[in-house]
Parts: structure tokens; sequence; C-alpha cells
């Protein structure tokens, strides 16, 4: 410290040329102030050097003070980190010990537990199961449109890990007895049914155990989600629905009635639904469908028209035979008058003249004949036509959506095999309905060609 006065000192005396100190100010000034220099002695400027060194050096003094308390301060610090650093050790190394002590004794008392439980893990495991599957059963249950809130005891104890008490084992032994009373019970009761329009209307229901559900003769549907009945979107057949009625309106001391239940719990009943009518079939086929009816139609009218023509035709062929006098109202009458007329010719002209006649009347006979053949031969080939077209569309509709859902080619293929059908079932009638109109018409036409025969016979016998 002494060296540092002693330049400070020397930089002041060397500065004095040049620089005096205003005591009025506290300024330093430069040669400007040549007067104000003249009146500052050395001896007074040497004075307040040293009253400036006493000045710095108090001032540094207490600095060095006050380090050095800060320094006394911080080192009490430090020593009581430390030590309560060791205390925490210290205390940490007691902690782990009693962690440790405590961990061993709770794994032999979780040993003991488990040991003295024995056979309760397994009464705990086998009622949560019995009240899972319970509840379950009773929640898809038609009973719960009857005895609703059954489920909330069943949902505890399914969830609960530890020992029921008695009131709770009773309380499943009875859920379990109640549904299993209820069964077996016939009861009408009211209830909420949601109609077509989707409105909850409160109707008298019938239920029949836990199969089926019935409302003014119709089949309902129960679903475990909403809790909610609702009719069926398509009704059994009338044999079904019939019964359903006959059960609603039997007393209860009456006899016997029929009815139709449904024995999976509403599983027959969905499928029944989803079950297309042979309407539905028929509208698959699209419009290659539509066309393939529409010839089948045709042809069925023609070929029946046809076979009963021939029918009558053939019956007046063979009243003609009996007959003695020839009629223009048959094919063998007109064949007879053929020979009358032309009886006196020779037997050459009148063999000519007689299958002139037969020729006559064999377009007549045939007439709607080929038609038939060929609806037959159409129908398959329209059908074949339908499914290339259905098989088109169920391509399209792999590309379009790839293969995950079936449901998307559906549509395709229930037309390619609906229109399929259509055309063998338009072909097999028709090609009977042909097969027994040909006949006809060759046994007509047969029966012309005999008598035609005999009357040449006969007229040769007699010397033409």
């Amino acid at each position: 410290m002494t060296a540092f006065v002693r330049v400070l000192t020397v930089a002041v005396l060397a500065a004095a040329s040049w620089l005096f100190v205003d005591p009025t100010t506290a300024t330093l000034s430069g040669p400007a102030s040549a007067s104000a220099q003249e009146k500052l002695t050395i001896d007074q400027l040497l004075q307040r050097v040293r009253q400036g060194r006493i000045t710095d050096n108090a001032e540094n003094q207490r600095r060095i003070n006050e380090f050095a308390a800060n320094r006394n301060r911080q080192q009490g610090l430090l020593n009581q980190t430390k030590a309560a650093i060791q205390t925490e050790e210290a205390r940490s190394e007691v902690l782990e010990a009693d962690f440790a002590e405590l961990e061993r004794i709770l794994n032999e008392l979780s040993t003991q537990l488990t040991a003295r439980l024995g056979a309760s893990g397994e009464i705990r495991g086998v009622i949560r199961q019995v009240s899972a599957d319970t509840r379950a059963q009773i929640e898809n249950s038609i009973i719960s449109t009857q005895l609703p809130g059954r489920t909330e005891l069943l949902a505890k104890l399914a969830a609960s890990s530890k020992l029921p008490t008695t009131d709770e084992l009773i309380g499943l032994w009875s859920a379990l007895f109640e549904e299993m009373a209820e069964q077996g019970k016939i009861v009408t009761y009211r209830a909420p049914v949601t109609n077509d329009d989707g409105v909850d209307e409160e109707e008298d229901v019938t239920r029949l155990g836990p199969f089926v559900a019935i409302s003014g003769g119709d089949f309902l549907d129960y679903s475990g989600n909403t809790g909610k009945l609702s009719l069926l979107a398509k009704q059994p057949p009338s044999r079904f629905t019939s019964g359903a009625s006959r059960v609603e309106r039997a007393s209860p001391d009456g006899n016997f009635v029929q009815a139709a239940i449904d024995p999976s719990q509403g599983g027959i009943l969905d499928l029944l639904v989803g079950t297309p009518s042979l309407l539905d079939r028929v509208n698959q086929g699209g419009n290659v469908g539509y066309a393939i009816i529409a010839l089948a139609g045709f042809g069925v009218v023609l070929g029946i028209y046809r076979l009963f023509v021939l029918w009558g035709v053939s019956g007046a062929v063979r009243r003609q035979i009996r007959a003695k006098r020839a009629s223009k109202g048959n094919p063998l009458g007109r064949v007879m008058l053929a020979y009358e007329e032309n009886q006196n010719t020779d037997v050459e002209t009148l063999e000519l003249k007689l299958d002139d006649a037969i020729l006559r009347e064999l377009p007549k006979l045939d007439f709607g004949l080929n038609t038939l053949k060929l609806i037959a031969a159409v129908g398959p080939l329209m059908g074949l036509l339908g499914t290339v077209v259905g098989m088109i569309i169920t391509f399209q509709q792999i590309t379009l959506f790839g293969t995950g859902d079936p449901k998307v080619m559906a549509g395709g293929i229930s037309q390619a095999l609906v229109t399929t059908v259509l055309g063998l079932v338009t072909a097999i009638p028709i090609l009977f309905l042909h097969s027994f109109a040909h006949g006809s018409a060759r046994s007509v036409q047969q029966v012309l060609e005999e008598q035609a025969a005999g009357i040449i016979a006969k007229h040769a016998e007699g010397g033409h």
C-alpha cells in the first residue's frame, strides 16, 4: 500500500506544473488557468496529497475489513453447509436402512397374507367372474325392459378386489335366481317401444321368457346398449306373426297356443332382417334382370297359349275322325274337303293336292314354336350378360375400395348370380312348354298325314 502512495505522489508532483486543484469546486483545470496556478504552492499541493493518501488508506482499510468479514461469514456458511450435508448423509443412511427393513417386513407380511388367505383369492376371482357374466347376461336380456336397474351391485362386485360381504353375496344370488325364475314366465307389461319413425311410445309388451318380445302382433328387437325395445325392421312371415297375435290374445287360464320363439335370444331375428326376400333378390338383378323377367313372362304366356291351342286342335281332329262330314273348323276337316274337291282326279294329282293342304296347315300348327325356342336360348345368354355386368361392377368396387370390406362387392356379385339364376329359370319352363307344344303339333301333323295316306289308298282302290 505504501508503494502505491509513493507512486501516486510522484505522479501528482509531475503533473503539478500543468494541473491545479480548485478547492471550491473540487475540479481540475489545465494551463488555461495560469493565474489560479500561481495561487497554489507546492507545499499546499503536497499537503493535499497527504490528506488524500490518508483518506485512501482509510477507505482501503475499510474495504479490507469488509472483505475479511465476508470471507469469515462465507467460511461459516460453508462450514454450516458441510455439517448439514454430513447430517443429511447420516440421516439418509439411517432412512435407507429403515426402508430396507420395512421392505423386508412388507415382503414377509405379503407372504403371510397370501398363505393365510389361501382359497379366498380363488373365491374372489370366481365371484368377480360370475358377477361379470351375470351382469352381461342381464344387460342383454329382454327381462331388463321389465325389471331395470339390476346390474349396479353386479358391476360393483365385478370390479371389487375385496372379499364380498354377506349382503353382497345374497344380492348376487338373488339376481341369479330372479333371472332364472323370470326366464320361465310369459308376462305382459308396459314399456317404451321405438317405432319406425324413431319415436318412443309406451306400449303393451308381451315377453315370452328371455326369447322374444311382441307388441301388437309384431316382433320386437332388444338392444342391450340402449336398453330399449324397437320394432323389427322386417317382420317374419305371417305364420309367425299370427302366432304372436294368438299369444297376446290368450288368457292366462286358457289352452295352449302355438307361437314361435327365438332360442338365440335375437340372433335368428337379426338374421331374418338381413335375409333378402324374393322381391329383393329380383331387384338385385338390375335392368338385365328385369329384361329377363319380361322375356320369361312373354315366353311363358306364349307357350301356355300355344299349348292350349294345340290341345284344342288335337281334340278337334280326333272328333273329326269320328264324324261323317268334313268341317272347315279343324285341319283334318280342311284336308278332307280338299279330297272332296279333287276326288275325280288321278291318284298322283290327288296326292299332291292333299300334301298341299297339309303343308298349308303346318304353319298354323308351328306358330310361336320357333319363338319359344329362341326365348329358351336367349334367356341364359341374357343371364350370362348380367353375370358379366355384375363382375364388372364388382371389379370396379375392388378398384375403388379394395377388398377389405366384402359388403362393398356384394352388390355386383348379387347381380351376377341373380341374373344367372333368372336366365336358367327362364329357359327351363319355356323348354318344357316348347317340347309339349312341339309334340302336340307333330301329333296333329302325323294324324293329318296318316289320314291323307288312308284317303289316297282308298281312292286308289276305287279304281281312279
